[in-house]
């Protein structure tokens, strides 16, 4: 079969350190152009400053990968869509659960596939994790996901943008991680949120969870900071009863059973990620797992907000 050719709409930090790499090297895939409003070039592929110049010059596009910003994610996916064209997401997929429940009913009505890119839960280890868990009564989770916000979002102004995520855009990786793995649902029960005195989301935030699945008593915490320098911690940790611990750190790309290496991942977690979105077009099936989003808009509207020292870059 002739491979899909894909577009992808906004040509950041994320487009070229993951998505253009993997698409380079996926059979199932061909790059025909970017649309870039800075200009920004990718060498084999031509420039396009708007998606309907994209839409125009390739009619025949099959599908196009979203690595805008989060807070224009849907108005582009939608347009994507109207003009016949499938679509992958970069998360967080949209700013509300009412926009991505939207996408999802017009996609179905248009016959397109959407598939919301939870890329976190594509690293090999979170599967055996998720099965490791199946029945079992929480005793403990802890996430910890710190960061240098200047690392890894070095000089982008959109993240502090009211519509957008703040130290969510990364944090959101965790949450989908325990959604896919917990042995039953996991909801917030309060937050705190921490917002620098000039901008408009959170460098901070921790967050008190519960579930059904956990024991009376257990503490299910998560905290998330971007104000950390020297490296990251990407981690959760979770103790059930009568059980070993299980540990995925590295984002997910490993897999500790009571300390000891039990699966690792020697590769991107984005190859899955297109492997996956090339059987959902073959099979014309969209996948949007809302649940990490969830969690998110609870952290979001349940939380204390608190103002700390301003941000400068």
């Amino acid at each position: 079969m002739a491979p899909y050719s894909i577009a992808i709409i906004g040509v950041g930090k994320i487009a070229r350190d993951e998505h253009l790499p993997v698409i380079a090297h996926d059979p199932n895939f061909r790059l025909v152009g970017v649309v870039s409003r800075s200009g920004a070039q990718v060498e084999g592929a031509p420039t396009f400053a708007t998606p309907a110049e994209l839409y125009a010059a390739a009619p025949g596009l099959d599908a196009v990968a979203i690595c805008t910003p989060p807070n224009v994610r849907h108005r582009l996916a939608r347009e994507a869509i109207d003009a016949g064209k499938h679509v992958l997401l970069e998360k967080p997929a949209a700013p509300t659960l009412a926009e991505i429940r939207d996408l999802t009913a017009h996609a179905a009505e248009r016959g397109r596939v959407v598939f919301a890119a939870s890329h976190s839960q594509y690293h090999r280890p979170v599967e055996p994790a998720r099965l490791r868990l199946l029945g079992r009564r929480l005793a403990r989770v802890a996430i910890e996901w710190t960061e240098d916000v200047r690392v890894w979002h070095p000089g982008q102004e959109w993240i502090w943008e009211d519509g957008n995520f703040g130290v969510f855009d990364s944090g959101i990786n965790a949450l989908s991680i325990l959604a896919k793995i917990a042995p039953g649902p996991v909801y917030v029960k309060s937050a705190e949120l921490h917002y620098p005195a000039n901008r408009d989301t959170p460098i901070a935030a921790s967050l008190v969870l519960v579930s059904p699945a956990a024991e009376p008593g257990a503490q299910l915490t998560a905290a998330f900071d971007w104000r950390r320098s020297g490296g990251q911690t990407w981690r959760v940790d979770i103790d059930v009863v009568d059980g070993p611990r299980l540990s995925l750190v590295d984002g997910g790309a490993k897999l500790l059973v009571d300390g000891r290496l039990e699966a690792t991942d020697p590769t991107t977690e984005y190859a899955d990620v297109y492997a996956r979105f090339a059987e959902l077009l073959a099979r014309g099936e969209s996948v949007v797992d809302s649940a990490s989003s969830q969690l998110v808009a609870d952290a979001f509207r349940l939380g204390e907000r608190k103002i700390v020292e301003p941000f400068l870059w």
